[in-house]
């Protein structure tokens, strides 16, 4: 007996998502079938010392330039530290986290590299480990999940609703 497919939700080359466990919203976003990981910007990424002795990475995510920037810094430590090979093909040391990313209505638990992306255009990037099997990329799309989003809101939205 052959077990079903699970269906996969079809997304563009640049979608918003959503990190509701960083409190981050509406955050754009490109779609990176060539790239193994996915990546968040970040500054001021450094380990510290907790008081109970244990490591933890020390970041905060965006910077002031950015609308979505919340001035709140964030600590984990549960994290690991990788060599990964840039789009420019350089090696660099990265720290990786592992959060909740919302895409199309799907929320996925994934890793997430730590970089700055201040030269990019785009502050995070979602790579194949996180669209396999759950997702289909239409190059010719963009947003899809943004249109879904304000979609179902209008749905439902009641009808004397200033909305």
């Amino acid at each position: 007996m052959k077990k079903d497919k699970p269906v996969k939700s079809i997304i563009g080359r640049r979608e918003m998502v959503d990190f509701p466990d960083l409190e981050l919203f509406d955050i754009e976003a490109k779609v990176d079938t060539g790239a193994y990981t996915s990546s968040i910007h970040c500054n001021n990424i450094r380990e510290v010392d907790l008081p109970n002795g244990q490591r933890a990475i020390h970041f905060e995510l965006l910077d002031a330039n950015h609308p979505a920037y919340n001035h709140k810094a964030f600590q984990f430590t549960d994290f690991d530290l990788r060599i990964v090979k840039s789009s420019f093909g350089d090696v660099q040391e990265r720290y990786v986290i592992r959060t909740k990313v919302l895409i199309n209505g799907l929320e996925v638990e994934t890793e997430f590299s730590l970089s700055d992306r201040s030269d990019l255009k785009y502050p995070v990037l979602l790579g194949r480990t996180l669209l396999r099997r759950r997702f289909i990329v239409d190059v010719s799309k963009k947003y899809l999940s943004l249109k879904a989003k304000n979609k179902s809101k209008k749905s439902n939205t009641p009808k004397n609703s200033p909305l």
